[in-house]
């Protein structure tokens, strides 16, 4: 696997010129939806107030995390910027409810996923020189992190152009009565009762189960266009890869399009997680420097299209669903 620096060294772009070092901005948010104020940390590159409607990256950390993962996160933006591989951005992480999932909590008592959308995202736009465009507007996220991106994203997919979950901390199923032990070890019966009510209700946990989501939204997301990154290590510590593989199959046969990794040798925690992150982050940018089309692909098409003509039948992704 390759860093994402040497990957782009030969298609990069030339974007606005940036400074050594990452500007980060704390702050705080008042809210009457969530615990508040909701404390964030804002990474964007130096002098970038003096820019003008830059892509915006929702980040969320992983459980028991907080907007101190985007600080630590801050010198690999920098170099991405340095290097010319993204454009310069503006990259948000709020601090959230330790294992809460980035739910809207079925009794009420916090609603983070109506916090990210209808709160977070427009003052960020107001406050900070970030896009109004969705197809400009990204999240991502690592294991809770990318349980919430996946979800936020699935609900609203005309709201962002792409996401990208890293080890998302998913289960493996479509309805919540096959859970199994395996999947669910880390997590108490409290943990799941605080989100999902008490007795857990089996429908909201299944409107709010990424998987679930992609088949009760499949029509809305692909006719998004929403840009799809799932990825996990086969030697994930929770058994991740479980959850991300089953979401995997689940968007093929929804022929929603997206990309999949299974990282070979790669745990929860650990060195592997750079390059991933890197692959992830080349991933949300890569609809502002798409592949060309080159005249020998072009020579294919015209051999291969009176081929196609004589079959019956069309590719996975354009049969009736």
């Amino acid at each position: 696997m390759l860093r994402l620096i040497i990957i782009l060294s030969v298609t990069v772009l030339h974007w606005l010129p940036t400074a050594s070092a990452a500007e980060i901005v704390k702050a705080e948010l008042e809210s009457a939806l969530v615990p508040s104020p909701v404390e964030y940390a804002v990474v964007a590159p130096k002098g970038f107030r003096d820019l003008d409607d830059l892509p915006l990256v929702i980040n969320l950390h992983g459980g028991g995390g907080s907007r101190d993962v985007l600080l630590r996160q801050a010198p690999s933006w920098q170099q991405w910027w340095d290097s010319e591989a993204i454009p310069p951005a503006v990259v948000v992480m709020p601090s959230v409810t330790a294992r809460g999932f980035y739910m809207n909590f079925k009794d009420g008592s916090e609603l983070w996923e109506d916090f990210i959308v209808d709160e977070l995202l427009p003052h960020v736009r107001k406050t900070y020189p970030a896009t109004s465009d969705p197809k400009r507007t990204f999240i991502t996220g690592i294991s809770m992190g990318g349980m919430g991106s996946l979800r936020i994203a699935f609900r609203y997919p005309d709201k962002f152009g792409g996401v990208a979950a890293l080890e998302p901390g998913i289960e493996p199923l479509l309805k919540f009565s096959d859970m199994q032990p395996k999947h669910r070890f880390w997590r108490s019966d409290e943990l799941f009762q605080r989100a999902y009510g008490k007795p857990v209700d089996e429908s909201y946990w299944a409107n709010n189960n990424p998987a679930s989501m992609a088949v009760k939204y499949a029509d809305k997301i692909r006719a998004s266009g929403l840009q799809i990154y799932v990825e996990a290590g086969d030697e994930d510590q929770f058994w991740l890869y479980e959850g991300a593989e089953f979401l995997h199959r689940v968007l093929w046969d929804q022929r929603i399009r997206h990309e999949y990794h299974l990282v070979r040798g790669a745990d929860h925690v650990g060195p592997s997680m750079a390059e991933r992150l890197d692959e992830a982050v080349w991933f949300l940018f890569r609809y502002a420097n798409p592949w060309p089309v080159t005249p020998r692909m072009q020579a294919v098409d015209r051999m291969l299209d009176p081929l196609k003509k004589r079959i019956d039948g069309v590719d996975h992704y354009n049969e009736a669903p």
